[in-house]
């Protein structure tokens, strides 16, 4: 099957001396491959939170500590993620994607054998530095395989990246829990998987013109700096929002759910996935509607427009929880992809360092929201973190500030 996608790839690929036609036609079977091998990235990740509840049980840690592992993942990825991007726009790197999976592969087999806390957080450093590697350089070839239909180059990619964090939690209830801890490397067969996908990609992105180029070619008009700086601002307030919410639910769902209604941790991560196929469900949407609307739109409803239901969940009985859960997921997903092409927008030029800063600090509020949450269910309790968090899409209402932006119409090959 691999083989097939390489061939497909390379020969939807345009030569070096293609017209520059050939280069704006949407190479789908190349952004099939990133968002599969999205997929499969995400899907380790999630299946490292989703068995929190094992770890918590077998090594005795507190929620500060469960924060903690989290912490040091997003920590070690965001960091490194805006050099990474940096980096790769002014050098692009086509071996870096498998050599960065090759890093998650070290942390899950680390993991499966881990025997005290200090090492489940070397592996989860690990893991956060194949994400470092992985993120900005898989957004860039998407958005290089786009055709100029960058939108819903960033939705397929991104909802690879969310069906395999649905997914996560989903394999753990089958696999991880009843098998224990060592069965974790039972999951690096699909980081191999991703490694040989991610090699295909990387002979495809070596032959792609602004690779020889050195950095892509961007016709985006750009704003006076005062106005960059200020959507810059307001979207990293919006990503905060959106980070530390999600990490209420990513983090502590499960907990929640135990706690609140006496679910199984089993049942409990069925509701898990449920959230988090809601969550594919709206990145899909978000990326082509921002194409066809405008991306502040989709930014402004998306972020402002889940208040009401993040307002309301704490106070739900379980159906309702998780149908309240379901829209969450749908409305506050749709954001990021509109949110990543918008600031793209604003600084042309640098894909790689834009998608790194905001993968990056996605991931760092994601950590330090994991981590805050748990030292405040501890002191507090998961019930009264939630009717907290459920504020926080309100500070969606910033978006009234940002600039329009030209957002020019997708070309056709």
């Amino acid at each position: 099957m691999q083989t097939s996608i390489d061939k497909a790839a390379l020969s939807a690929a345009p030569s070096v001396s293609a017209p520059p036609a050939a280069a704006q036609r949407t190479v789908y079977s190349v952004l099939g491959a990133i968002s599969f091998s999205h997929l499969l990235n995400d899907m380790i990740q999630s299946l490292i939170l989703a068995i929190y509840p094992m770890f918590k049980s077998q090594f005795a840690l507190s929620f500060a500590q469960i924060g903690l592992i989290t912490l040091t993942y997003q920590i070690t990825a965001s960091l490194l993620q805006p050099l990474v991007g940096l980096y790769t726009d002014k050098h692009p790197k086509p071996w870096s994607l498998p050599v960065g999976m090759g890093f998650t592969l070290c942390g899950l087999l680390l993991m499966s054998v881990a025997g005290n806390f200090p090492t489940l957080l070397v592996a989860a450093a690990l893991v956060g530095c194949g994400s470092s590697v992985f993120h900005p350089e898989s957004s860039r070839v998407a958005r290089m395989a786009s055709g100029g239909k960058h939108g819903l180059a960033q939705s397929l990619f991104q909802v690879g990246g969310n069906a395999g964090s649905s997914l996560g939690p989903l394999l753990a209830a089958l696999i991880v829990i009843p098998h224990g801890q060592k069965s974790i490397a039972w999951f690096s067969a699909a980081a191999l998987v991703a490694i040989v996908v991610l090699a295909n990609i990387g002979r495809w992105y070596k032959r792609h013109p602004a690779t020889k180029k050195g950095r892509a070619q961007v016709a985006h008009a750009t704003l006076p700096r005062n106005k960059v700086m200020l959507a810059m601002s307001v979207l990293v307030l919006l990503v905060f929002s959106k980070y530390f919410y999600m990490a209420s639910i990513m983090s502590y769902f499960t907990f929640y759910l135990i706690s609140k209604f006496g679910l199984s941790v089993q049942s409990a991560q069925v509701h898990l996935f449920v959230f988090l196929a809601a969550v594919a469900a709206g990145t899909i949407i978000g990326g082509p509607v921002g194409d066809r609307i405008g991306r502040k739109v989709v930014i402004w409803v998306s972020i402002l427009g889940v208040a009401p239901f993040t307002l309301l969940l704490p106070y739900a009985n379980l159906f309702w929880t998780g149908v309240l859960s379901v829209i969450i997921g749908l409305v506050l997903a749709s954001a990021f992809s509109a949110i990543l092409v918008y600031a793209q927008e604003l600084i042309p030029g640098k894909v790689g360092m834009v998608a790194g800063l905001f993968f990056g600090f996605a991931f760092g509020m994601g950590g330090v929201g994991a981590a805050v949450l748990g030292h405040l269910a501890d002191s507090t309790s998961i019930d009264y973190v939630y009717k907290l968090c459920s504020f926080l899409p309100l500070i969606g209402m910033l978006a009234v500030l940002l600039p329009r932006t030209s957002e020019p119409k997708p070309k056709t090959a």
